[in-house]
């Protein structure tokens, strides 16, 4: 066996995983409170990163330093596109709040292609480059398979699942979440405001998403108006192989998928590459239909 392959195809899943699991955490956290795919959660993530390739671009005319450059443009992708997720609870989800399920998951499905088309019509259909942000890193230069950009797309995904585990923990907001998510209508009887959790879920997972698109954009170098509709589905995938709705089992469904596609793309063919990820999606909803870490519930009919 090719010990080098091995662990390239390794840093590569975990860099797939990464990614996914900051797209995944936004899913799994909005079907946790209100039972709602959320199939625009991609084009947040396309946002954010084309929101860092115009402030790139702006900032380079103006002169900034690179450190500036990054930070700013990766603050402004997650202001930009936590506003963006808010305004979508409110305008698509919340009116069909109390709808049937169909009627928000139509909804939903209409944002998608509306922010997918209307971003291809204000950019472009072409690929466009993107600035590799995340400059080399000398202590990395002995380490086989791994470069300064997948090094910072595990910090950094490490450090978001860091301060969302506290916060969801051990603070009044976090708490509130929980509440919501256990029972909607006995939290609000409680005083908590559920509306305002629910708005506070979608911007802290489009928050995430964003970063997860400006990381892999620059660690790719390219991007079209295309690259959240497949990203969010194998988001989804992962945090239905986790347990939709746990938030620990979207992580872990994440570097599963994204090592399964790693390592079936560089041992058996990278023509099926995209293939792995379903196939081992029904394999676990036929043995564990709730998923790695999902917890089976009864429901009355």
């Amino acid at each position: 066996m090719n010990f080098e392959l091995f662990i390239n195809l390794f840093f590569s899943g975990l860099t797939r995983g990464s990614i996914y699991a900051l797209l995944a955490l936004g899913y799994t956290m909005v079907y946790g409170i209100i039972q709602l795919i959320n199939f625009a959660h991609g084009e947040i993530y396309m946002i954010g990163a084309f929101t860092a390739l115009i402030m790139t671009s702006v900032f380079t005319i103006l002169g900034l330093p690179a450190a500036a450059i990054i930070s700013l443009a990766l603050l402004i992708a997650v202001i930009w596109s936590s506003m963006y997720g808010y305004t979508i609870d409110k305008i698509a989800y919340k009116p069909v709040r109390n709808a049937p399920r169909l009627s928000a998951l139509i909804s939903a499905i209409g944002m998608s292609l509306f922010l997918q088309n209307y971003v291809r019509l204000a950019q472009t259909s072409d690929f466009l480059p993107f600035p590799r942000l995340i400059p080399s890193m000398p202590f990395l230069d002995g380490l086989s398979g791994l470069n300064s950009s997948q090094f910072v797309i595990f910090v950094t995904t490490a450090v978001v699942m860091v301060i969302l585990t506290i916060l969801i923990k051990f603070t009044r907001i976090g708490k509130s979440m929980r509440a919501a998510a256990q029972d909607r209508t006995m939290a609000m009887l409680t005083g908590v405001n559920v509306n305002n959790v629910i708005g506070l879920t979608f911007v802290i997972g489009s928050a995430t998403a964003a970063i997860g698109g400006v990381l892999i954009s620059s660690h790719i170098g390219q991007i079209n108006f295309y690259i959240g509709f497949l990203a969010g589905i194998k988001a989804f995938v992962a945090a239905v192989l986790g347990g939709i709705g746990s938030i620990p089992g979207a992580v872990l469904g994440s570097f599963v998928l994204g090592l399964t596609e790693s390592y079936g793309a560089g041992y058996i063919s990278s023509d099926y590459e995209d293939v792995f990820a379903f196939i081992f999606l029904v394999v676990i909803l036929i043995f564990r239909p709730s998923g790695l870490l999902g917890k089976s519930t009864n429901q009355k009919v």
